[in-house]
């Protein structure tokens, strides 16, 4: 199959577990929560989304013929030989277009495969590190991994689903302050929310968007 791509980038995972990991970032246009079309954001399922993944006109980006096309143009950006490869595969929504062949043929150039997923599409088997985000009222199959993020706060979520939430079965439970920009709210407040949460509950931890802090895309 081909795939559609808004844009390949070197950059340093700014958030979660692996935060602070230098990475090649490989983000799929589309999503199944919204649309990328601000006069639909009102009506997504996901209405606080700060990501472009509408197109193929980011840096990298394009139509990739077949795997090997992708995972060569993932190597490249990489740059500096084989070792410690690790590849963060975003979008948008990922799961829309990652297939078998896509995984044995970063594996084939040395890559250890993240991919960051809403958990609404059930994960391709090989995955290395997987994060799932559940958002708004959305239905998540995905209830295992390696790390579990949630932006907050979501008004669609209580206390009960937050307990839910404590039982699936994922190694880090993490905390992220939403976006203040997304929704035109107040990023101060969110930040006071998500402290808050984890200060009440101590099964979560605090993760904060440190590429933003450094300026890093």
């Amino acid at each position: 199959m081909s795939y559609a791509v808004k844009e390949i980038f070197l950059t340093l995972q700014g958030e979660g577990a692996q935060a602070g990991r230098r990475a090649v970032f490989c983000r799929f246009a589309g999503c199944n929560l919204w649309t990328g079309r601000e006069q639909d954001r009102g009506n997504a399922i996901c209405r606080f989304c700060d990501t472009d993944f509408v197109g193929m006109d980011g840096e990298g980006g394009g139509r990739f013929a077949n795997a090997d096309a992708l995972a060569d143009a993932i190597a490249a950006a990489w740059g500096v030989g084989e070792a410690d490869r690790y590849v963060v595969l975003t979008g948008g929504e990922p799961m829309l277009q990652l297939d078998a062949d896509l995984i044995d043929a970063l594996h084939a150039r040395g890559f250890m495969i993240a991919v960051e997923s809403n958990g609404t599409i059930a994960a391709v088997p090989g995955i290395d590190w997987l994060c799932i985000s559940p958002k708004g009222a959305s239905m998540v199959v995905q209830q295992s991994g390696d790390e579990l993020k949630l932006v907050w706060p979501q008004p669609e979520m209580d206390a009960a689903m937050l307990d839910m939430f404590e039982g699936w079965a994922f190694d880090h439970k993490l905390i992220q302050p939403k976006d203040g920009t997304a929704e035109g709210s107040d990023s101060n407040a969110h930040r006071d929310a998500a402290v808050a949460l984890v200060m009440e509950r101590p099964h979560w931890r605090l993760s904060l968007q440190n590429h933003k802090m450094l300026g890093l895309p």
